[in-house]
């Protein structure tokens, strides 16, 4: 069977990269190695770990308690069937919606692992049905990436996990050390210290999350500290030890000298493309470190006709990027000349508790380019509506410049952060001022005053005296 585009991998690089070929009349097919659709997007990542968050606030009860004098966890002990519940529904829903768009589409799906026999056939084995191959005019690599796996750890998907079994425990933990505090790490962390688990994070730098403004980022280290996450700042681990009975410890041996003992442990720090199941070196696919696709700003690979993107290709790992990426790659494909590239500017949003997202500069990323700047903050305390949702910390930061009060940088901590940074992100892109912001009118009571404050904040410190919003 021959076809003008072969995707590899159903998740959201894949699945929008194959819909956009197939809209635009391209005879296209989509290969998948899963019974579910949407890799790790759907199955093991961005979906299971923020409906587990979710799940978590609920049944901790964490932003209702205090505010209608009820404990949820006095009305309900959540068992491992509730906190998985939501996660598994969710997964199976979109998993389901994927599918159907890509039927919608007309693109024909194929279930079963992909491999190259030469640089424009795929072999394709199942278990379902007799191997068959493919041919495609453009071939798009969007298999997406796997946690990296230390040697000297002993991972046994039950005490000893990594960033995708973990979402297959068992048992709630009672304990749990998380190595690695970037973003999977930091979201575990919050999400397992909610429902009750004690959780240590290990951590061999000084920070968390670096590419955070370091005032967000200290923030976010204060309230995990709050919500009892012990985090142990520059230092590593050197070995750990499985247990040898259902009743015994983990045991993680600290290169600070320290020994922890924990119920579970999670190593998140880190992840490699998948490829290696593509017979890539067949065709001479160009790799680098950890298995990433090398790509050019089109996706191209260093074969002409050959694309990637998503996971596959590193940072930023996003699903949200993702999509774009396979849509961008489409259109350099078939000069469809209605998306050339990614936008210069993209929100980043991390589903810890409490949220962070941002969007355009930090505060030391001005003090690097040595542009002069000032910041406006709003906390989440002060308004109408964080008293309404009992908000006792959280806030937005706007960074701006002191010449023309151009923002180009905003910056929030707190509930529903990765849904408000929209506004933000337009602010951004669109080189909108302080001004602008006043002038807009927004319902009330809502968080996008959060904006309006944080902008009449920083006019007060611009003239050194307080101007009331």
């Amino acid at each position: 069977m021959e076809y003008d585009l072969i995707v590899i991998g159903t998740g959201p690089a894949g699945e929008k990269a194959a819909v956009k070929a197939a809209y635009f009349g391209y005879k296209t097919a989509i290969i998948e190695k899963e019974t579910l659709f949407g890799g790790a997007e759907v199955v093991s990542g961005t979906l299971p770990s923020k409906s587990l968050k979710e799940t978590s606030l609920y049944f901790s009860g964490k932003y209702e308690k205090g505010i209608f004098g009820v404990d949820k966890n006095l009305l309900h002990k959540a068992s491992l069937e509730d906190f998985m519940y939501r996660k598994n529904f969710v997964t199976t829903a979109v998993a389901e919606e994927i599918r159907l768009n890509l039927e919608r589409h007309g693109v024909d799906i194929y279930i079963g692992s992909a491999s190259f026999k030469d640089a424009h056939t795929l072999n394709i084995t199942s278990q379902f049905h007799t191997n068959k191959e493919i041919t495609g005019k453009f071939i798009l690599i969007a298999t997406g990436s796997y946690p990296y796996h230390p040697s000297q750890i002993p991972f046994d998907a039950m005490r000893i996990h990594d960033s995708d079994t973990i979402l297959q425990i068992t048992r709630i933990p009672s304990s749990l050390c998380i190595v690695g505090a970037g973003v999977i790490g930091c979201e575990y962390a919050t999400i397992f210290s909610t429902i009750g688990t004690k959780v240590y994070l290990i951590n061999d730098k000084a920070t968390i999350l670096s590419q955070l403004d370091a005032e967000v980022s200290l923030e976010l280290v204060k309230q995990m500290h709050d919500d009892g996450v012990e985090i142990l700042f520059n230092t590593t681990v050197d070995a750990v030890t499985a247990p040898t009975t259902p009743e015994a410890s983990v045991q993680i041996a600290l290169h600070n000298g320290r020994l922890l003992e924990t119920d579970m442990y999670l190593f998140a720090a880190g992840r490699s493309g998948n490829v290696k199941d593509l017979h890539a070196q067949i065709i001479g696919l160009e790799v680098g470190k950890r298995d990433f696709v090398i790509v050019d700003k089109t996706y191209k690979t260093n074969i002409s006709h050959i694309y990637a993107a998503g996971d596959v290709i590193g940072f930023p790992a996003l699903a949200s990027t993702s999509m774009e990426q396979g849509r961008v790659a489409v259109a350099h494909m078939f000069q469809t000349q209605d998306l050339e590239h990614l936008p210069s500017h993209f929100p980043y949003g991390i589903y810890t508790i409490p949220e962070v997202s941002m969007v355009g500069k930090t505060e030391e990323e001005m003090l690097q380019e040595k542009i002069p700047y000032c910041c406006g903050k709003a906390r989440y305390s002060d308004l109408a509506r964080g008293k309404i949702m009992g908000a006792t910390s959280g806030f937005l930061k706007l960074v701006f410049q002191k010449e023309d009060l151009k923002i180009c940088g905003v910056h929030i901590i707190g509930q529903l952060a990765t849904e408000i940074i929209h506004f933000g992100l337009e602010l951004v892109e669109s080189k909108q001022t302080l001004y602008d912001v006043i002038g807009k009118v927004f319902n009330f009571p809502t968080l996008h005053d959060l904006y309006k404050y944080a902008a009449y904040d920083g006019l007060s410190n611009l003239s050194g005296h307080k101007i009331k919003p």
